[in-house]
């Protein structure tokens, strides 16, 4: 469980550094990418991805999925 939330910190100081102005300023520009701003790419981009890491340190183990079973009535 500790090692859990060891990884939701770093994820969350990640995704902090990857939201804040400087790299944000970087793809601040007038380019587009299939019709939208870069920008906005970017952003939509990086908070899927922050949504995929999340559920990969959430999602239950084998283990444990194993262990709920063999503990139920």
């Amino acid at each position: 469980m500790q090692r859990r939330n060891e990884r939701l910190v770093a994820l969350f100081l990640v995704g902090a550094v990857l939201l804040n102005y400087p790299l944000l300023s970087l793809f601040a520009t007038d380019g587009m990418v299939f019709g939208l701003p870069v920008l906005v790419v970017y952003l939509f981009v990086i908070w899927a991805v922050i949504i995929f890491c999340t559920w990969l340190v959430l999602r239950p183990k084998k283990d444990d999925r194993d262990r709920g079973q063999r503990n139920a009535p």
